[in-house]
């Protein structure tokens, strides 16, 4: 629990134990956790050393109160987090003029295997200080959406994550799920009709694209660095996402019930789940089963909404969605 400030776990196993145990020995600490002796004394060095326990002159130990030992150790952390992320700023400086005028080879590094490829595509997201920006097509090769775990670390941070989806992913198992939570962590979500490429940004500083399978039959992939052709996958991002379609998942926050019928007044959540899906792109039978209803309840309640609506075709019940705020536009 407390590695994080650099406890090792006899550390922490000495610490809690001494919390009920003032003016404990080393001795009975050995006998008491089953550690031995020079395990005991080298914990409780440590622990002295950062003020996390008391040691008085008959050799006795004394936990210090948490509140103040650890606070103070917390606060040391993050006064050298600050440090470091203020000294990555330099060398990302430092780095960027040393790669002008470098060579090709500088620029662009190969990644070849699935295992190296997921290790680039966390590390460029854990290097992002400001915005990841990415392209998801399917198949999923070296990192399903589902396992992205560097994504909410860099959001804990503060990076602001944006993402196209190719229109052929949204029917792929699972994925409005993953496309939900997103959404609740701030994740703004697009859909295009087609996507070039499979592509994640770091700032303006790191890109990864996907390649081809190579001849031996493994996945690869080039990291880019600033350069021209970076700062070209960076305009192509920002102009496909101005076009792309925005997935705004109203009223997802809560399971379908497929029983409630459309009220007089307006759509349900579940209508509203409806229309966000098949104004996404997604077909009848697909947006059935990532909702978990049949095509004939979606076909059902369809036809009420456009009852409502007082219109023919769903075309125009889009369009009315649109214009009463049935679903969320940009």
């Amino acid at each position: 629990m407390l590695d994080v400030l650099g406890l090792e776990p006899d550390d922490e196993r000495v610490y809690r134990a001494l919390l009920g145990r003032p003016n404990c020995t080393a001795t009975l600490l050995s006998d008491l956790l089953e550690v031995p002796r020079v395990h005991i004394d080298r914990a409780l060095c440590h622990l002295v050393g950062w003020g996390l326990v008391i040691s008085s002159a008959d050799e006795r130990f004394t936990a210090a109160p948490p509140a103040m030992a650890l606070g103070a150790l917390i606060t040391q952390r993050r006064d050298g987090l600050r440090v470091a992320e203020q000294a990555l700023v330099t060398f990302a400086e430092e780095h960027r003029a040393a790669m002008t005028g470098s060579s090709i080879s500088d620029l662009i590094e190969v990644v070849t295997g699935v295992d190296a490829i997921r290790h680039r595509f966390l590390q460029v997201q854990q290097a992002a200080r400001r915005q990841v920006r990415s392209f998801i097509t399917a198949p999923f090769v070296a990192v399903p959406p589902d396992e992205n775990s560097a994504e909410p670390m860099a959001i804990g941070r503060g990076v602001h994550f944006r993402a196209v989806l190719d229109r052929a992913v949204l029917a792929e198992p699972g994925i409005v799920s993953d496309a939900i939570k997103s959404l609740r962590n701030g994740v703004e979500l697009r859909v295009a009709d087609q996507l070039p490429m499979k592509l994640v940004l770091a700032d303006a500083d790191l890109g990864l694209v996907p390649l081809a399978v190579t001849p031996a039959g493994e996945p690869g992939a080039v990291l880019l660095h600033r350069s021209g052709l970076l700062d070209a996958l960076d305009a192509l991002f920002e102009t496909v996402w101005r076009a792309a379609h925005p997935l705004e998942l109203s009223g997802f926050g809560r399971e379908a019930d497929a029983t409630v019928e459309v009220g007089a007044e307006g759509p349900t959540d579940l209508d509203r789940r409806i229309l966000a899906l098949l104004l996404a792109g997604l077909t009848d039978p697909t947006a059935a089963t990532q909702l978990g209803v049949s095509p004939r309840t979606l076909h059902r309640r369809l036809r009420r909404l456009m009852d409502i609506a007082g219109v023919r075709t769903r075309m125009q019940l889009g369009g009315h969605a649109v214009r009463h705020g049935w679903v969320e536009q940009h």
